[in-house]
């Protein structure tokens, strides 16, 4: 027999479940945001907005290595995710800044919590030279 506290203990945990997502579910739409947030170019461009407004530009320089289409892809989805604000200035030449929301800041410091534990324990991870020999 079923006792009315299971029932809710188990429909609680469904309910709470499915408003926070299964990211182990397939079609959970929280893997989509998890996926731009965790790539190697979203988790340096939130890392470099953790000081402040950016440029494109400037942001481009800190990012060293990311071509001009992937930073903008990867800004694009962040934006679309609610981790970043895109402000465009009318002028020539154009002039765009880019700042964290409040998630934004929250995910960044997360993301950058875990890229420093990845620096950190590199040598014991990779104790070679640390490049991908894929």
């Amino acid at each position: 027999m079923v006792s009315d506290n299971m029932l809710k203990q188990t429909s609680n945990g469904l309910a709470d479940r499915m408003a926070r997502g299964d990211v182990f579910a397939p079609d959970c739409p929280s893997r989509v945001v998890l996926r731009h947030m965790t790539s190697s170019w979203g988790v340096l461009s939130l890392i470099a907005l953790r000081s402040g407004t950016h440029r494109f530009s400037e942001l481009r320089r800190k990012v060293s290595g990311v071509s001009e289409r992937m930073l903008a892809q990867t800004l694009q989805q962040l934006e679309c995710d609610g981790l970043l604000v895109r402000k465009s200035y009318p002028v020539v030449p154009p002039h765009v800044e880019y700042t964290l929301t409040a998630h934004g800041e929250e995910a960044a410091r997360l993301v950058e919590a875990l890229a420093d534990w990845v620096e950190g324990a590199m040598p014991s991870l990779r104790p070679d030279d640390g490049q991908d020999k894929r």
